[in-house]
């Protein structure tokens, strides 16, 4: 038996088993978690900071043995991890070494709209695109992805998503895990599906995109993690295409979460169990001191999420304090303020959907906003023909805050910066926006097929 077929047999099994359960797997088996790069800053100043980043297919082995075509950046799948700093000028030269069109879009970073990446920014094949910008927000847990209008989701799909961190003197002081890599872990956390001859395959139905039979984080299937230290800070990323996931611990240890989309809370929040749709992001502490020489997992539903290794000896961590940041209160308009209000009301139809009853169009603007004026926008999912699982609503340009859901408080997680909110089928939900920086800008469904589909609009601040 040839190497090639050899691993081609192992690769059904994997898949085989993966469909079935990720549970299954036996400690000492897997992958040991991929961590991106950090890029590299090209400017020596402190004040500065400049990236190269370039966008193009490769050949990644999720499988051993099996090569798979995929896409990256700077790298054969995802792309390495942009820090940036809150003040900090910033140049990003983004090169498209593909042989098709793409953007790239600094989903949660708060820059003018021609800055954004969205779809009015496009990169022809053999081009580049160089955003210049101020960092213009608190220390927080960004992404980046293609926004390529019609043909985002395919192009994630591939393997182009990357994290980006911001950093200011608020996180310098805080006595949490910070070394990259160490105790303070990215997680990108996708389903992907794949052929018998190990390529993703990538389909959809009027139904939507199938759920994934592999669970990959930062590509890397299987992926287990030795734990050194006595908490590890996790910096985690939904960045399927459509699935939701409800994230826990095996041993029933608490997730102790200390930020949301657009950073720090204001507190730290324990928590059972972590809920991220499409595009949302949290960062939490887990606390390994009295497991030492265990090995336990971050679970979704029945399958595996990632896998931890801890050593019998852990080097001591300190505790997560008290308080985190200074947010104020998420208050209503007082009883008589003139405030504006917008609605937007999502419906869905199979893999497409609508937005306030129309598909999206470039050549239309379908909102216009005051630079600087607060206003209160009322999500609501109307639901339609064969939906299920909500409708992630993403907002570009700016970080919000909730102020209701279905007409009560909001969870205290959702009590922080945000810019992207999970609105199920039947429910209403407020936001508190406002916008420091002109252009024009898109609201959408990030499940990335309705996006494509034609659920998305955009508008005009002025």
């Amino acid at each position: 038996m040839n190497r090639k077929l050899a691993a081609l047999i192992m690769l059904s099994l994997a898949l085989l088993l993966a469909s079935a359960t990720a549970c299954a797997r036996t400690p000492g088996e897997g992958n040991p978690l991929r961590i991106p790069p950090l890029l590299e800053d090209l400017d020596p100043s402190p004040e500065a900071a400049e990236y190269v980043l370039q966008a193009a297919p490769g050949i990644t082995e999720f499988f051993t043995g099996v090569p798979a075509d995929t896409l990256g950046y700077n790298g054969s799948y995802l792309g390495p991890v942009l820090r940036l700093r809150q003040g900090e000028q910033v140049e990003i030269r983004v090169e498209n070494g593909l042989d098709f069109p793409t953007t790239v879009h600094w989903h949660g970073l708060v820059v003018d709209g021609d800055q954004d990446g969205g779809p009015h920014q496009v990169i022809r094949q053999g081009d580049s695109w160089t955003p210049r910008f101020q960092v213009d927000q608190p220390a927080a847990t960004l992404w980046y992805h293609p926004h390529m209008a019609g043909n985002t989701a395919w192009q994630v799909y591939y393997g182009l998503a990357g994290l980006i961190y911001i950093e200011d003197g608020v996180s310098d002081n805080l006595e949490l895990p910070r070394e990259y890599g160490v105790d303070d872990i990215p997680l990108v956390v996708q389903d992907r599906n794949f052929n018998r001859e190990g390529n993703l395959l990538y389909s959809t139905s009027m139904m939507g995109v199938p759920a994934g039979q592999v669970l990959l984080v930062n590509g890397t299937a299987s992926p287990h993690l030795e734990v050194v230290r006595e908490r590890l800070r996790l910096r985690i990323l939904n960045a399927s295409n459509s699935q939701n996931f409800r994230f826990r611990m095996s041993d029933k240890s608490p997730l102790v979460q200390v930020a949301s989309d657009g950073g720090f809370l204001e507190a730290p929040l324990s928590r059972s169990s972590l809920f991220l749709s499409p595009g949302e992001r949290a960062e939490v502490v887990l606390d390994f001191s009295k497991a030492r020489g265990r090995t336990l997992s971050l679970d979704s539903g029945n399958r595996k999420v990632l896998e931890f290794r801890v050593a019998r000896e852990l080097e001591s961590s300190p505790a997560v304090p008290d308080r985190l940041a200074t947010l104020g209160p998420v208050t209503p308009p007082e009883p008589g303020e003139d405030i504006p209000r917008r609605m937007f009301e999502l419906r869905s139809m199979g893999v497409s959907g609508t937005i306030n009853g129309r598909f999206f169009d470039m050549d239309r603007l379908d909102e216009e906003v005051r630079l600087g004026e607060k206003e209160i926008w009322t999500v609501r999912n109307l639901g339609g023909m064969m939906q299920a699982g909500g409708h992630p609503f993403h907002v570009h340009g700016t970080q919000f805050r909730v102020l209701s859901r279905s007409g009560k408080l909001p969870p205290p997680e959702e009590l922080g910066y945000k810019d992207t909110v999970h609105v199920d089928v039947g429910e209403e939900v407020e936001i508190l926006i406002r916008f420091t920086h002109e252009g024009v800008y898109m609201f959408h469904c990030h499940i990335l097929e309705h996006e494509d589909a034609g659920m998305m609009g955009q508008f005009r601040v002025e």
